[in-house]
């Protein structure tokens, strides 16, 4: 059963040396031996290209990993396992797939497959969610720091959010999602596979992945005092609705356009620039993933 490991990944990377013989030892346990194989990032596309004529293919990683998955396999009948070894696994987390080494490598190599949605924009497949505004300069900056200080993901994330929220930019863009054009200016649109909770303790969780909606969430206009205290609530499950969010809706399909040539946007956490307008959609049941439950069906 072929392993593709990021060894850049926010877990792997700090289990060094020893996360060979972890894999061996958990995929041992499973019942199973694993090709494990190493790689950089940017190895990655081809490597799971390749192994997806087994059949299954197994990645360990981080959000941005599982989404570089998805871009290959989406539409495929290759199974896709799961091991949460990044900084952050949103959908690793949503598909209740454990934390646990021992325990997501008897998932991915025993578990259920299911069919799940992904979102895509011009033609870029997203597990979690895409951003504009807000999110992809705060990555932006927080890479840079990573790159000039050496920081690690964590350290670098809040001075990047300080210097974000000193620009505060707003954007000016048009929404149609089949009901008519509608211009909005926002710090942050935030554009999801399946709809995001709100509610308290449960904010930014998925409570489903097959329900066949894109979640299209636009932040209201504010000075940089309120959007502060906007994000506060946010984390602590006090966001509303009807006050902090100018644009709230389910569709299918959605287009994103804006006056200048191109739109920076972040597709699970990695930046990207791309030509507008945007043109998103939901692929219902479009990916195959290894879980702990029954099938479930798009």
């Amino acid at each position: 059963m072929t392993v593709i490991v990021n060894r850049s990944g926010g877990t792997a990377a700090k289990m060094g040396d020893g996360l060979s013989e972890a894999l061996e030892q958990a995929f041992t346990a499973a019942g199973t031996t694993p090709d494990i194989r190493l790689l950089d990032g940017k190895q990655l596309p081809d490597a799971i290209e390749a192994a997806a004529k087994s059949g299954r293919v197994i990645v360990a990683g981080g959000d941005g990993t599982a989404a570089g998955a998805a871009q290959v396999l989406a539409g495929s009948d290759t199974e896709l396992g799961l091991l949460p070894l990044g900084t952050l696994n949103h959908l690793a987390r949503d598909l209740g797939i454990p934390a646990d080494l021992n325990e997501a490598a008897d998932v991915a190599a025993n578990g259920q497959p299911a069919q799940i949605d992904v979102g895509e924009v011009n033609g870029h497949v997203f597990v979690n969610n895409a951003s504009i505004g807000l999110y992809p300069l705060l990555v932006r900056k927080r890479e840079g720091l990573q790159r000039a200080k050496g920081w690690p993901k964590w350290l670098s994330t809040l001075p990047a959010a300080f210097a974000v929220l000193e620009r505060l930019p707003h954007h000016r863009l048009r929404l149609d999602w089949g009901k008519g054009e509608r211009a909005i200016v926002t710090p942050l649109l935030f554009v999801g596979n399946n709809v995001y909770s709100l509610d308290r303790g449960e904010v930014g969780k998925r409570g489903s992945l097959t329900d066949g909606k894109l979640s299209v969430y636009a932040v209201a206009h504010r000075r940089r005092a309120a959007l502060i205290w906007f994000a506060m609530r946010a984390l602590v499950g006090r966001a509303e609705r009807s006050l902090d969010f100018e644009t709230l809706g389910e569709c299918e399909t959605l287009t994103v356009s804006s006056s200048s040539g191109s739109i920076e946007i972040a597709l699970d956490g990695e930046l990207k620039r791309m030509d507008s307008p945007l043109e998103f959609r939901i692929r219902p049941g479009a990916l195959t993933v290894m879980t702990q439950g029954e099938a479930e069906k798009p």
